[in-house]
C-alpha cells in the first residue's frame, strides 16, 4: 500500500499545492437527521489570503432600471452589469432573512471549461440568489437561470443549499469559450439534488453526483427547461438539459444517457480528489454513521473504485453541537490522523505548514487536508428552524479562523447590526487592529500551536462553556423575541446577537492572557483553586513551574539526528 501511496502520490502533487488556497468544507444535515428537526449546512472558507470578517446585505427597493455591478468575488475585478430585481431580501453572512442558506466548494473540474463565457461568479452567484430567494428550490431556480442568461465566470463549484425544511447538493461547471472551434451557449452545466429526509451528506473540493434520475425514468426529475416544476414537492432531482449533450459535443462521453455520472464526466476523480478531498466527507460520514471503515482504503486514494455514496444515514441524530465537533477534525481514529505522525512534532499539533505536497530524495509526499485546518477564514453552521418565524428561526453560528480553536457564536438572521468584532473593514489580513476576533484568535491559536497538546485543553474548556451557554441562551432568548415584530423584533435580536459577540470577545482576550502567563518560556505555571500559585515569601512571583520533558520517542529522534554531539562522555 505504501509504494503505491508513494508512486500515486508523484502524481498529484501539485494537486495539493495549487489546491489548498481554494479548499472548503460542506456538511449538510436534513431535517430527520437532527434531534429537533433542524436542517443545517455548515462551511469553512479556507484560504491563506481570506480575512475573517461577518458580511452583511440589507433588504431593499429599486426603481425599475437600476442596474447591479458583478464583481469576481476573488480578485474583486468588475465583471459587469446586471438589472436589479425590485425588492432583495437582508443577507447575513451565507443566510438571508428567509433561513436561505448556501454554502459552496471549489472543485475546480476540466481546464478547458474554465473560460469564463460570461459575468457571474461563483461568490456573486450566491450572494445575489440570498438576495433574490426565499427558500431551496426557488434558489435552484435563480441560480439556474442567472447562468442561462448571463453566463458563469468561474471554475467547477459545488453547493450546499438549505431552508427550514429541505437540504439540496448541486454540482455545476462552465462550459468554457468554444466547442469544435464553434460559440457554445454560455452558461453552465448542473445537476442539483434533494438529499433525502433523515440522510446527510457532504462535499469537499471534489464533485460527487455520479448517476441521477433523468426526466425519462423518473417523474420526480426536470431539467431546466421546465424549472416552473422545481416547485413540486415530488420533484428531488433538476439538471441543465444539456448536461449529457454538452459532454457528448466534447467527447467526454458516449454511452447511454441513464449511465451518465456527472463528476465522472466533468471532475474525474484522481488520488488528490480522493486524498485531499474527498477523505474529509469519509471524517464526517465515519464519525456520524456506521459501517463507514470500509471506504477508507478509497478515502486515501487507494481504491477509487470503492466509491463513497453521495449521502448516508447517521446512526443517531444529530444536534448543533454535534455539528460543531465534526467541523472540528483532523482525522482522529483513522489512519490518517494528523497527530499521529513525526510532523506532529512533540507536542501532537495536528497542522503542517505548506506546500501540501513535497519531495525528498527523489520520492514524493503529501501531508493531509483535513478538515480543520490553519487557513481558515471564516466557517459557519447555518441552522434553519421550521417552527419558528424566519428571522428568529434561523441562526448563523460565526466562528473566524481554525474551526478547532473557534467559538461558534449564534447570529440571528434577521439582524441588521453586525458586531463590532466581525465587521467588514474592522482590520484586514495585513492590518492589526485589537477589537477583531479574526486577529484575537489567531493570537490566541497560533500561541497554541506552540504546546498544542497542553494548552488546547485550557481552550477547550472555556470553548465548550462559551458553545454550550450559547445553546442554553438561545433557546431562553427564541421564547422571548419569537411573537415580536417590526423594529422590536430587529431591536431585540441586534441586542442579543451583540451581546454574544461581547462575551465572545471578552472571555477569549481572557484566554490569550491566562495561556501566556501559564506557558511563558516552556514552562508550566503551577494553579490552585483555579489562581496561579505565588510563593510565600515574595507575592507576585510564582512558584517555581513545572517544566515537563519531550516525550521519550522524541528524545529518541534527537538522539538518532544528533546523537554523537549531545552525548555527556
Amino acid at each position: 500500500m505504501k509504494k503505491n501511496f508513494v508512486s500515486l502520490a508523484v502524481a498529484t502533487a501539485l494537486v495539493f499545492a495549487t489546491s489548498a488556497a481554494m479548499a472548503c468544507t460542506n456538511f449538510l444535515v436534513t431535517k430527520g437527521a437532527s434531534t429537533d428537526g433542524s436542517t443545517f449546512i455548515s462551511y469553512a472558507a479556507d484560504s491563506h489570503t481570506l480575512y475573517g470578517e461577518l458580511y452583511y446585505r440589507k433588504a431593499a427597493t429599486y426603481p425599475a432600471g437600476t442596474m447591479f455591478t458583478v464583481y469576481d468575488w476573488d480578485s474583486g475585478k468588475k465583471l459587469g452589469e446586471i438589472p436589479q430585481v425590485a425588492k432583495t431580501y437582508s443577507v447575513v453572512g451565507n443566510m438571508n432573512e428567509c433561513q436561505l442558506a448556501i454554502g459552496e466548494t471549489t472543485y475546480g473540474g476540466l481546464e478547458d471549461l474554465y473560460k469564463p463565457n460570461g459575468i457571474i461568479d461563483y461568490g456573486s452567484l450566491i450572494y445575489l440568489t440570498l438576495q433574490r430567494a426565499s427558500n431551496a428550490r426557488e434558489a435552484i431556480k435563480t441560480m439556474a437561470e442567472l447562468l442561462a442568461t448571463y453566463g458563469y465566470a468561474s471554475e467547477g463549484e459545488s453547493f450546499s443549499i438549505a431552508d427550514p425544511n429541505e437540504v439540496w447538493v448541486m454540482d455545476l461547471i462552465g462550459k468554457g469559450e468554444k466547442i469544435n472551434n464553434k460559440k457554445w451557449t454560455k452558461g453552465a452545466v448542473w445537476v442539483a439534488r434533494r438529499v433525502p429526509d433523515g440522510y446527510i451528506c457532504a462535499h469537499a473540493n471534489q464533485a460527487r453526483i455520479t448517476t441521477f434520475p433523468m426526466e425519462k425514468q423518473s417523474k420526480n426529475s426536470i431539467s431546466s427547461k421546465n424549472l416552473k416544476r422545481i416547485f413540486e414537492k415530488d420533484i428531488d432531482v433538476v439538471y441543465a438539459y444539456d448536461v449529457v449533450e454538452f459532454a457528448r459535443m466534447k467527447g467526454l462521453y458516449s454511452g447511454k444517457d441513464e449511465d451518465f455520472s456527472f463528476c465522472e464526466t466533468y471532475n474525474p476523480l484522481t488520488f488528490g480528489g480522493a486524498r485531499g478531498c474527498e477523505a474529509r466527507v469519509y471524517a464526517f460520514f465515519h464519525r456520524a454513521a456506521d459501517n463507514m471503515q470500509q471506504y477508507e482504503d478509497y478515502a486515501m486514494g487507494h481504491n477509487l473504485k470503492n466509491r463513497m455514496p453521495l449521502w448516508v444515514k447517521p446512526s443517531k441524530k444529530i444536534s448543533v453541537l454535534d455539528m460543531m465537533s465534526f467541523m472540528r477534525d483532523h482525522y482522529e481514529g483513522t489512519a490518517m490522523d494528523m497527530t499521529k505522525d513525526l510532523g506532529a512534532g512533540p507536542y501532537k499539533c495536528p497542522y503542517r505548514w505548506r506546500p501540501m505536497g513535497w519531495e525528498i530524495d527523489g520520492k514524493t509526499y503529501v501531508h493531509e487536508r483535513a478538515t480543520s485546518t490553519q487557513q481558515t477564514g471564516f466557517s459557519f453552521i447555518a441552522q434553519c428552524r421550521s417552527w419558528l418565524p424566519n428571522k428568529v428561526g434561523g441562526i448563523l453560528w460565526f466562528g473566524v479562523d481554525d474551526t478547532y480553536s473557534t467559538v461558534y457564536c449564534p447570529m440571528y438572521c434577521g439582524i441588521t447590526q453586525i458586531p463590532l468584532y466581525f465587521q467588514e473593514g474592522n482590520g484586514n489580513m495585513v492590518t492589526y487592529s485589537p477589537t477583531s476576533a479574526f486577529w484575537l484568535f489567531n493570537q490566541v491559536a497560533n500561541f497554541v500551536y506552540s504546546r498544542y497538546d497542553a494548552m488546547i485543553v485550557d481552550l477547550q474548556k472555556v470553548q465548550s462553556t462559551l458553545e454550550t451557554g450559547y445553546v442554553k441562551s438561545v433557546a431562553d432568548n427564541d421564547a422571548k423575541v419569537k411573537n415580536l415584530s417590526g423594529d422590536q423584533l430587529t431591536a431585540a435580536l441586534n441586542k442579543y446577537s451583540n451581546e454574544q459577540a461581547d462575551n465572545m470577545f471578552t472571555a477569549w482576550t481572557n484566554l490569550s492572557h491566562y495561556l501566556l502567563v501559564k506557558y511563558m518560556d516552556g514552562n508550566i505555571k503551577k494553579e490552585k483553586d483555579g489562581r496561579f500559585m505565588e510563593s510565600e515569601d515574595r507575592p507576585g512571583q510564582n512558584v517555581f513551574p513545572d517544566q515537563p520533558r519531550y516525550p521519550d520517542w522524541w528524545y529518541r529522534k534527537i538522539v538518532e539526528d544528533h546523537g554523537d554531539v549531545l552525548i555527556q562522555k
